[in-house]
Formats: C-alpha cells, sequence, structure tokens
C-alpha cells in the first residue's frame, strides 16, 4: 500500500537532486541512476514519479523559476517607487535561492536545453516576459527609453549568470547587482 504524502516528498527530492548533479556536471550529460542515487532512490523510482530525463531536466527548470520569481514577488511587496522596484528586481535576480552555485549551473544548462526542447523554451520565454514586463513598468517614469534599458538590464542579468557560471566557484551577488546598478546610474543619472 502506498504511503500518503510521499509522492511531492519524493519529487521534490528527485528536482533538487536533478539541480545538484547538473551543477556537479556542468551540463546535462547526466544519468536518472545519478540523480536517484543522489537522491537516495532507484532509477526506477525516478523513471515512474517523472517518466524521462527530460521531464526530470524541466521540473528542475520550473523549480528555479519558481524560487526565482518568489525572490522577485518578495522584494517588489516592500519596494517603494519606480526606483525602488527597479533596484527591487535587480537585487532579486542575484537573491540568494537563485544566485547559488547549482542554480547558476542550472541556469546555464536550461538555456542549452531551451534550444532544442519547445516546453524549455517556452518556459525561458515566460522568465524572460516576466523580466522585461517588471523591468519596463519601473523603468516607465525613469527613462526615456524603458524598452530599451529593460532589454539591456535583462542581457546584463543573463550575462552575469553566464559569467558566475563559466567562473565557477561561489557566485558573487553583491558585485554582479553592483555591475547592474553601475549601468542603471550611467543611463539614468540623477533618476537612479
Amino acid at each position: 500500500m502506498p504511503r500518503l504524502g510521499v509522492e511531492p516528498i519524493r519529487r521534490d527530492a528527485l528536482v533538487k537532486a536533478t539541480i545538484a548533479e547538473i551543477a556537479r556536471a556542468g551540463s546535462l550529460d547526466v544519468t536518472v541512476a545519478q540523480i536517484a542515487r543522489r537522491a537516495g532512490m532507484s532509477p526506477a523510482l525516478a523513471h515512474h514519479y517523472f517518466g524521462a530525463k527530460e521531464a526530470l531536466f524541466l521540473a528542475a527548470m520550473r523549480h528555479v523559476l519558481s524560487l526565482y520569481g518568489a525572490e522577485v514577488r518578495g522584494a517588489l511587496v516592500a519596494a517603494e517607487g519606480p526606483r525602488g522596484r527597479l533596484a527591487a528586481v535587480v537585487r532579486a535576480s542575484f537573491g540568494p535561492a537563485s544566485f547559488r552555485r547549482e542554480a547558476v549551473g542550472a541556469w546555464l544548462n536550461f538555456w542549452v536545453l531551451a534550444q532544442t526542447v519547445p516546453e524549455a523554451r517556452r518556459l525561458l520565454n515566460v522568465y524572460q516576459r516576466r523580466l522585461r514586463s517588471n523591468l519596463r513598468a519601473a523603468l516607465r517614469p525613469l527613462a526615456a527609453e524603458p524598452e530599451t534599458v529593460a532589454d539591456v538590464v535583462g542581457a546584463l542579468i543573463d550575462g552575469a549568470y553566464l559569467r558566475a557560471a563559466l567562473a565557477g566557484g561561489v557566485p558573487d551577488a553583491a558585485a554582479a547587482a553592483a555591475a547592474v546598478e553601475r549601468y542603471l546610474l550611467a543611463e539614468l543619472g540623477e533618476r537612479w
């Protein structure tokens, strides 16, 4: 007889193990057996819950995006005014749940996955649209061309993740946020 409530716990363990294994390998070249071993269960159980490795990768991507979204929403609740909202989005983009070694490695590999897997592409597009929308809303009262500035800030945020993934080690969230804020200071001047 199955134990009630175990499935969500096991699914969560497999998702977290997927993120950790992707970070360890530095690529999507991991097996379900490696992921299952890290989660403390059998490969058969991993297949039972997710079916295929791609489904595990997509669940991990959803998890990373969910953590990121929660950080942004939490930061926006406390933000005051357009400048505060803009700073909140930038700083939340480098929050502790999102800008850590495992999550940064997962982001890099999810960008690769999105090149060939339509569902991964869709998830990445959702992230990009939400980021752009949050940035544009905050920038409208501050910038002459909010769309352009939002696109540059989005590219700087993604670029910081790419550099952190390629550099290895512990990502420096404060330095990444400061780099984006320096651009905003140069672009917005006294409005920033």
